[in-house]
């Protein structure tokens, strides 16, 4: 079941990435992300609400506040470099550089997360890595 959330959330980045840069189009990219995040607070909030999980939040505990707060903060500061990208070149050339964020994620789970690694995930990482800076640079 997590690969079809995955695939449906690669398919929704990829619509996300499509429409953003057509809205930048004519507006600055940090009032189009601040546009944005307004609605993802609010469909956010919305399915929080409809889960009936509000309550849960006086439950979170500190630790993971803190985590969740800084992961928020960063998740801005991403999205906001990705929009003055997007700004800056065509979509297809700006959206593989962001994946390689898959290169860092393995790095920072061995290192943070302890997780394991083999010489398949090394190679498909690299492989990856490699095909999106090549679609980055195409002309």
């Amino acid at each position: 079941m997590w690969v079809l959330f995955s695939l449906l959330a690669a398919l929704s980045s990829a619509v996300v990435v499509t429409l953003s840069k057509a809205g930048i189009k004519n507006v600055n990219p940090s009032l189009a992300f601040a546009i944005q995040s307004i609605c993802i607070l609010v469909v956010s909030w919305s399915v929080v609400i409809g889960q009936g999980m509000v309550a849960e939040v006086s439950r979170i505990d500190r630790k993971v506040w803190i985590y969740l707060i800084v992961a928020g903060v960063v998740t801005c500061i991403s999205s906001l470099l990705s929009f003055r990208a997007l700004k800056l070149t065509d979509a297809a050339r700006a959206s593989p550089l962001d994946k390689i964020s898959l290169v860092f994620t393995i790095i920072l789970a061995v290192f943070f997360l302890k997780e394991k690694v083999n010489a398949q995930l090394i190679i498909g990482a690299v492989l990856m890595a490699i095909g999106a800076v090549m679609i980055a640079l195409s002309r």
